[in-house]
């Protein structure tokens, strides 16, 4: 396992936690702002995909 490979999975490993905090809390504007955001990143990305492709 070289050094990008350790550094996506930490990456993912800290969103995933993020998740499972917001979730754990218990409030639903924590967890919607969560899956709002996350969303959000997502579509961003994508698009900065195509315009960069």
């Amino acid at each position: 396992m070289n050094l990008r490979h350790f550094r996506s999975f930490l990456y993912t490993l800290a969103k995933f936690l993020g998740d499972v905090q917001a979730v754990k809390s218990g409030d639903p504007k924590k967890m919607a702002k969560r899956v709002g955001r996350r969303t959000a990143g997502k579509a961003t990305g994508r698009m900065l995909r195509k315009l960069f492709k």
